[in-house]
């Protein structure tokens, strides 16, 4: 049905001999797919297009039951926008590249990276698979990063197929022709292009400067990738002296740091030190000269009160180091180790070898040699105390982070700018968050941010830098001077190709270039999906009209924890590229709780592989259970739930299977056989049917409503609720007069009376194969075929308006509808509490009803009789107005006076 044409034409097609939720989803995947029913079609009108930014999902290993639960919130917008009249842009794509994917393959296939390795043609792992153990480093085979990236794009791409049939097994309206791979071609050229354009603006700079290290992956990482985690340690009381060896006492958590010691800094206001401030102690062991100093950020009531700063322990040493200009002393390797020479500064002979004692140690044995030196100099004040603090990980990583000096690339993201920052806040408040009060997490982070983002990785798995360097006649790479490529030239590697100008024989020689050996961060790709889907700045005409029909984007899906990841960054970069939001509409998931209301997660090993419930209560179940939690708010998973939804797709399909069968019989063709029908709004003339579509017409209203505020969970409650009424009140109550049967008296209906319920069942459930169709994408088209043969799919028939169920209602109240239950079921509760069958007649029954419902009652009373069989006489009076205002009147608003029950129906022996 279209706006504007209220008749229904229906096609009624031979139905089934028996109906069931079974096979549905191999069925109409295989139709989908032959006639693109979710095919991008790019009208090339931008206010006719519906874009969705979807989230790309990690291909490391496997997909938890809480991906279907966000995804499904996702392809619910999809589908109603399809049905709104938009042609829907809803690509998929796949995150392949970054630390997870290194993680997964170096355990699958047993294998590391060895950069000075040659590549291998003919490599063959060790392994296929190792049922999910890890492989310790020194049991991993070493191979070349060329080999490595190949095993790489393997595993990914067996993942993503079963990833994919993941999504169509749960019924996603995912245009496949529109998929893509964060590091495919396309991507990387992407990526590289944004990151030459940031760099010729100055968004993109290098630098030599402290960073969060992780020893395990060998990589720096971005303040977004912090997780502070709590870490036991000790307290260690150390004394540092004064000239005549007076002790001046601090107390740390990281002795085996005090080579590396700068200064020692109080608060300036704290009264304990002031008379210190500018006097200079020797650090105990290594006896080199430090100043007592003075920072607001030192915390009086910490430890003793004063603190060593070294370089470096913590981010707090990073504040006073550039703060106060300090010197820098670094010891720890990327390894995690200490360095192997002693350090310069270390000029006392002791204290020389007492570092060489530590030198390419471990934290932790480092911390035990200087612990045990500290007891026998005197130097430590008792014995070590336990203490448990906060400390940084990497949100992947398995060991504390540390602190290291290295060349890293940085892109602008408001940290060190307070315009930036400023215009940022200023973005967040213009994106409509879904739910709202997700809007202060965002803004909250960037008001918090300290530095920009560090975009390098030292990794392998992953889009490179496009870029090269001249090296000088030392030998020396210049950094300051990077060798770019044109764009026409993307995507490349820079250890592979060479730079204009250059011959490949020049490669890593005096005079010659040396290739960016660093990756991008994977979220460097990924803040650009919007950029990558809409095929932003590509110079063929065919990108260059996707682009304009699909960017800004309308929708970014998502989960709530990556707000200040995912979202923020894709933000910055469209902000930065764009001068604009990438998406104008953000909606947040929240997580999926196991049965003890704890979150799912991999790593506490409580997810459910999403396999399990939709092979068990089927896809339409599981996408009811998700569609039925709101956004932004943590669900539990819930079988219970699922089969709710399973029983409600049944329902869908035993009751329109029913309502189809009526008349068929009457117009000369069997069940089983085609019929037509015109289910025409002014055919509606009975009161009760009226009603019904009355009701029908609020909850499209009501529906549409919340669709359009991204309420999904309220629109399915408000379907769902009047779905139940109209089978369980309207179709008991209406069913004998559409099939024509006469009445209790044996009056014979008016073909007027037979056909408004008949074009009233049509006109319902026509409306509800629509209105369910984004919850439970499989049932609805199995009855959509079943009355609309040839018309295509249900998920490309237009979205239910009210107007003709308003012109259905002719001003009818949808109360009558609920009146008319209440009689009936009053009418059971009879025959319930006499333990007779439902076709017992009631020979005659008197009910009462509150004055309101006096009216209603009355003009449905034939139906109510019919549907209660009612053959003698039926009374209906109303309540006095003292017993209609007493307390309990709602659930006395219709009651049963007197009754007379005739003979149940004698029961036909069983064959």
């Amino acid at each position: 049905m279209t706006e504007g044409n209220s008749i229904i034409n229906a096609q009624l097609t031979p139905l089934p001999d028996k109906v069931g939720v079974d096979g549905l989803e191999d069925k109409w995947r295989a139709v989908w797919d032959e006639d693109g029913t979710y095919k991008f079609r790019n009208t090339r009108d931008r206010k006719a297009v519906y874009s969705i930014d979807t989230p790309p999902p990690t291909v490391s290993g496997s997909l938890h039951v809480g991906h279907v639960f966000s995804y499904t919130h996702t392809d619910l917008i999809a589908r109603y926008k399809r049905m709104r009249g938009y042609d829907v842009f809803y690509p998929m794509g796949w995150d392949d590249n970054g630390l997870p994917t290194e993680r997964r393959v170096q355990n699958y296939y047993g294998v590391r990276v060895d950069v000075s390795l040659p590549y291998d043609p003919d490599f063959k792992p060790p392994f296929e698979g190792t049922d999910g153990k890890k492989i310790d480093a020194k049991d991993q085979v070493p191979i070349s990063r060329k080999n490595f990236i190949e095993l790489c794009e393997k595993l990914t791409a067996e993942d993503e197929k079963l990833f994919e049939a993941l999504w169509r097994k749960l019924g996603l309206s995912i245009d496949w022709s529109q998929t893509y791979h964060t590091i495919g071609q396309h991507p990387r050229r992407v990526a590289q292009k944004a990151f030459l354009r940031n760099l010729a603006r100055g968004e993109a700079y290098q630098q030599d400067a402290p960073g969060l290290w992780d020893v395990t992956f060998q990589t720096a990482v971005a303040q977004a990738e912090l997780e502070s985690r709590e870490y036991p340690g000790f307290y260690h009381k150390v004394a540092f002296r004064f000239e005549d060896g007076t002790p001046i006492y601090i107390e740390t958590t990281r002795p085996e740091l005090l080579a590396a010691c700068t200064s020692l800094i109080a608060n300036p206001n704290d009264e304990r030190y002031k008379q210190y401030f500018g006097q200079e102690v020797y650090s105990p062991l290594f006896k080199v000269k430090v100043p007592i100093l003075a920072h607001p950020a030192a915390e009086m009531d910490k430890g003793a009160g004063i603190a060593m700063c070294c370089t470096f322990g913590d981010v707090t040493d990073v504040e006073w180091w550039r703060d106060l200009k300090l010197p820098t002393r670094p010891i720890i390797q990327r390894n995690g180790r200490i360095v192997m020479d002693t350090p310069d500064w270390i000029t006392d002979p002791a204290g020389r070898e007492v570092f060489a004692e530590t030198a390419d140690k471990t934290t932790f044995s480092a911390r035990k040699v200087i612990v045990d030196k500290l007891r026998e100099s005197g130097d430590l004040d008792g014995e070590p105390t336990p203490t448990k603090r906060m400390t940084n990980f990497y949100e992947k990583g398995d060991k504390p982070l540390e602190i290291v000096t290295s060349r890293q690339w940085y892109l602008k993201n408001g940290g060190t700018d307070a315009k930036l920052n400023a215009e940022l806040i200023e973005r967040g408040k213009e994106l409509n968050f879904h739910p709202d009060f997700m809007r202060v997490r965002y803004e909250n982070w960037v008001h918090g941010l300290n530095g920009d983002w560090l975009i390098s990785r030292q990794r392998f798995f992953g889009v490179p830098f496009p870029l090269w360097y001249p090296v000088n006649a030392s030998g020396e790479p210049d950094y300051d001077h990077p060798i770019t490529p044109s764009e026409d030239r993307l995507p490349i590697d820079p250890t592979i190709d060479v730079p204009e100008g250059y011959a490949e024989s020049q490669r890593d020689v005096p005079g010659g270039f040396t290739a960016e050996k660093d990756i991008m961060d994977t979220w460097a790709t990924s803040s650009l999906t919007p950029q990558i889907v809409t095929h932003w700045a590509e110079p063929d005409e065919a990108s260059k009209a996707l682009f304009a029909s699909t960017f800004p984007m309308d929708l970014r899906p998502q989960g709530q924890d990556i707000i200040r990841t995912w979202l923020f960054s894709t933000v910055d970069r469209a902000h930065l590229e764009n001068k604009c939001l990438p998406w104008a509409h953000a909606t947040l998931s929240g997580w999926i709780l196991d049965p003890d209301h704890k979150k799912m997660s991999k790593s506490k090993g409580n997810v459910v592989v999403p396999n399990e419930p939709i092979e068990k209560f089927g896809a339409d179940a599981v996408r009811y259970w998700a569609a039925a939690a709101r956004l932004g708010l943590d669900a539990t998973y819930d079988i219970g739930q699922m089969k709710i939804g399973r029983r409600l797709a049944i329902k869908l399909l035993n009751a329109t299977k029913f309502a189809l069968a009526i008349g068929r019989e009457d117009e000369n063709h069997h069940v089983g056989e085609a019929a037509e029908a015109s289910w025409n709004p002014a055919d509606v003339t009975e009161p009760l049917d009226r009603a019904a579509m009355a009701k029908l017409a609020l909850v499209v209203r009501q529906a549409t409503e919340a669709l359009e505020a991204y309420e999904h969970s309220k629109a399915l409650e408000t379907i769902e609720s009047y779905f139940w009424q109209f089978c369980d009140d309207y179709i008991e109550l209406v069913k004998n007069r559409a099939y024509g049967t006469p009445d209790e008296q044996g009056h014979v209906l008016s073909e007027k009376a037979v056909k408004s319920a008949r074009t009233a069942l049509g006109l319902g459930l026509d409306a509800f194969a629509r209105l369910l169709a984004p919850y439970l994408p499989y049932a609805s088209e199995e009855v959509w075929s079943w009355m609309h043969a040839g018309s295509g799919s249900v998920h490309r028939a237009a979205w239910p308006v009210v107007d003709p169920y308003i012109e259905a209602a002719t001003g009818a109240s949808p109360e009558l509808l609920t009146w008319a239950g209440k009689a009936v079921e009053q009418l059971r509760k009879i025959k319930s509490e006499a333990k007779v069958s439902m076709k017992t007649p009631i020979l005659s029954v008197a009910l009462s009803a509150v004055s309101e419902g006096v009216d209603a009652i009355h003009a449905a009373l034939g139906d109510i009789a019919q549907a209660g069989r009612v053959v003698g006489k039926f009374d209906l009076v109303a309540k006095h107005t003292a017993e209609s205002a007493a307390e309990d009147a709602p659930e006395t608003e219709v009651t049963v006076e007197t009754s007379e029950l005739g003979e149940p129906p004698v029961k036909k022996p069983k064959k």
